[in-house]
């Protein structure tokens, strides 16, 4: 089956969130990585394969938003995804601070909140498919 049956206001909901949670991420994780001086300045201690995974994962957010507003069931495997792919980076971080890696604690609160957020969006959107 190609889309969802029954999206709901819950799956629509996510959608929008994923979608603007994607365009805000594309944003400032573009400027950080080729902003001016000043920009670069401002992300301090930013951990670079973190930055960049942000950042590509922009894109996907923004896919799987659109996928979840459509109610495709291609847009819930994609969630799953993302959610899965963040905890592992969020783990890589974790293990780039116990080793004494620099890092900005707004980091830490920035991979928490996206696990968090895509953790919800892909259980929203897991539950709508098995409808």
């Amino acid at each position: 089956m190609n889309t969802i049956r029954q999206g709901g206001w819950g799956l629509k909901a996510a959608g929008v969130v994923g979608l603007v949670f994607g365009l805000l991420t594309i944003f400032s994780g573009g400027t950080a990585l080729f902003g001016g001086e000043a920009a670069r300045a401002a992300v301090g201690n930013a951990v670079p394969f973190v930055l960049w995974f942000n950042f590509a994962a922009g894109f996907f957010y923004v896919v799987a938003g659109l996928g979840l507003l459509l109610n495709r069931s291609w847009a819930a495997w994609l969630s799953i995804a993302i959610a899965v792919a963040t905890v592992l980076v969020l783990a890589a971080f974790g293990l780039h601070v116990a080793g004494g890696g620099l890092y900005e604690m707004r980091t830490v609160g920035a991979m928490l909140l996206r696990a968090a957020v895509w953790a919800v969006i892909a259980a929203i959107s897991w539950r709508s498919m098995r409808r």
